[in-house]
């Protein structure tokens, strides 16, 4: 049977020439089993996996999946699905413009690996594998038949069609033509011509609308684990899921649609994470997403400065402590020194403005240096303060900043009679202090995107990137270096200096340890240049997607205890070693890593 597919042979190859896979079974024989083992490792999660329900989740129930049972049921729901993919069965292929059978080896991995780490999970924490019922036994026989199928399809390289959501409607043009005549060219080729499917307008955001829901389910439910097995289980399926989608084409096609509606996406976006607070009954993780929300807006800021700029700044979590204690002074802690309580907007403005100036303090003398040398003052810089806010107790120093015990007891915010501290109903539902708080960051996070969206595109964003990618050519044309780097380093820290005047109110007390290079809570200067580098320097998706990333799987390995830093770092190297661009790259970016891609015609606005 015909398979869907835009992918070209790479290797290996057998006698005759064709590609093969790594088992030595049929084609159709691979194809029908892995599809197959899809389809029953969903009827597997409907069986009792254990006989006792001392095993997180209950995996004792007939007829009702639970636990790590609804993970693989949704590892064999994307295995079928790219499984009759690639059998071309129609109304399918809009979801694999390249190709399904990558996808196919991907989704069928990850549900193996997830039924199996249950299967020994369950084997090892109860005592023996006597404590599985049958279903455990035929999830593990389904999913590895299936795994073993998919790695019988040939091996083959899809013919790469990313389109940067950054680039400008000719750039898109351009790429968008030559998608079409690829896929003109394989239609000749198979006798049926036809030309790359389109959507309208309405389906296009249809198709958003499900994006953002999606990413609201797999975001609430990865925070919503109440479990260690559950979360790592968690990591696995949305890790391979998300690769197998790649592999298919379905994030860049989503990519392209997104990119180019980018209003009715920033919107959407802002809808579907202001609904998170909804769905939880109490403040105990909406805590941990007021949290994210901090960590991720300093993050964007973050990649104004290393990933449009191009400077490698490691003091930059300074600028949320400089914010931080700056609206902690005025307002109205009797830990402070000023007996001031300004509103909220006034703090919030007064800090921004105040690390904006130690942006300029910092940067100014420092600036004309490069890497390395660039990357060490500001380290030194992130250290003097830290030191600095802690010998200023009355003792070693001036008594403004409190010293080790900081500025303590920070009111709640209190905005035209709406109380952040209390609990408020809206609709039925009721949102309590982390909510409150974790709809303001929100509300701030919003403006970083609009400051970060609107800079990149202007003319001095153009500069940045031009600094970043040769900043002895940008200057032999004409940049002004110094002062283009200087925008980007104040206006980075104002933005840090903004999310930390929330941090000040959410957290009740700022204290020097918050804001030390690298300790195991985010945020800290370490961490927050791993987010924007592991989920994509220069886009905003990317760094949000990273923070959320980096501070939920920190909180979710407590289970590992004196292992949890060697876990997270051997996380992060596996994470760079197959995705060295990041989650969330941009086209360039994506080109500087893999050298098969096509590259592109025109490489920006100005074309050169």
């Amino acid at each position: 049977m015909t398979t869907q597919t835009t992918e070209t042979p790479s290797a290996p190859v057998n006698k005759d020439g064709n590609a093969k896979g790594l088992i030595g079974l049929p084609e159709n024989v691979g194809r029908a089993l892995a599809t197959a083992g899809g389809v029953l490792a969903i009827v597997s999660t409907f069986l009792a996996w254990t006989w006792t329900s001392e095993f997180p989740g209950d995996l004792t129930v007939t007829g009702y999946p639970g636990g790590l049972q609804v993970l693989v049921l949704i590892g064999g729901a994307l295995t079928a699905l790219f499984g009759l993919a690639s059998y071309g069965v129609p109304g399918l292929g809009w979801l694999t413009p390249a190709g399904a059978d990558s996808a196919l080896k991907l989704a069928s991995l990850g549900t193996f690996t997830t039924a199996w780490y249950t299967v020994i999970a369950i084997t090892v924490e109860l005592g023996g594998i006597v404590n599985l019922e049958p279903g455990g036994y035929i999830v593990a026989i389904v999913t590895l038949a299936g795994v073993l199928g998919a790695f019988s399809l040939p091996f083959v390289r899809p013919e790469p069609d990313p389109i940067d959501p950054d680039d400008t409607g000719w750039e898109q043009s351009k790429h968008n033509a030559r998608h079409k005549w690829t896929v003109f060219k394989a239609s000749i080729a198979s006798g049926t011509p036809s030309k790359a499917p389109t959507l309208p307008a309405f389906a296009e955001i249809l198709v958003i609308v499900a994006a953002m829901a999606v990413g609201l389910i797999v975001f609430t439910y990865g925070i919503g684990t109440e479990y260690d097995e559950q979360f790592v289980g968690f990591l696995i399926i949305v890790g391979f899921g998300f690769a197998a989608l790649a592999k298919a084409g379905l994030v860049a096609r989503v990519s392209a649609i997104t990119g180019k509606h980018r209003t009715i996406t920033m919107f959407g976006a802002f809808i579907a994470a202001a609904l998170f607070p909804f769905t939880q009954s109490d403040d105990q993780y909406a805590t941990i997403g007021v949290y994210i929300l901090i960590f991720a807006t300093v993050a964007l800021g973050l990649n104004i400065v290393v990933g449009l700029a191009g400077l490698l700044d490691l003091g930059y979590v300074a600028f949320l402590g400089v914010g931080a204690y700056t609206a902690a002074m005025v307002s109205g802690s009797p830990s402070s020194p000023f007996d001031v309580h300004l509103p909220f907007w006034l703090s919030a403005i007064l800090g921004a403005a105040v690390a904006m100036v130690f942006g300029v303090l910092i940067g100014a003398p420092t600036l004309r240096l490069r890497g390395d040398y660039l990357a060490i003052v500001t380290l030194g810089f992130g250290e003097i303060f830290r030191i600095t806010v802690l010998n200023m107790d009355g003792t070693s120093g001036p008594d403004i900043t409190n010293g080790s015990n900081g500025i303590s007891s920070i009111p709640n915010l209190n905005i035209l009679g709406f109380d952040f501290g209390a609990e408020h109903t809206f609709l039925g539902f009721t949102i309590a202090r982390f909510a409150n708080y974790f709809l303001l960051m929100l509300l701030i996070t919003l403006i970083v995107v609009v400051v970060f969206q609107r800079s990149s595109d202007s003319r001095i964003g153009r500069a940045w990137i031009a600094i970043r990618e040769d900043e002895t050519a940008a200057l032999a044309m004409g940049i002004n270096g110094f002062r283009v780097k200087l925008i980007a380093f104040a206006l980075g820290a104002s933005l840090a200096g903004l999310a930390g005047a929330v941090q000040a109110h959410v957290t009740y007390t700022v204290t020097p340890e918050q804001y030390q290079f690298a300790h195991v809570v985010p945020p800290n200067s370490a961490f927050l240049l791993a987010a924007v580098v592991l989920g994509g320097m220069g886009t905003i998706a990317g760094p949000l997607v990273g923070a959320a990333l980096l501070y939920l799987i920190p909180a979710k390995l407590q289970f590992l205890g004196d292992y949890q830093l060697f876990a997270f770092g051997l996380a992060l190297v596996l994470l760079m070693r197959f995705r060295p661009e990041g989650l969330i790259p941009n086209r360039r970016r994506q080109l500087e890593f893999h050298e098969e891609a096509e590259a592109p015609t025109v490489l920006g606005k100005t074309g050169a």
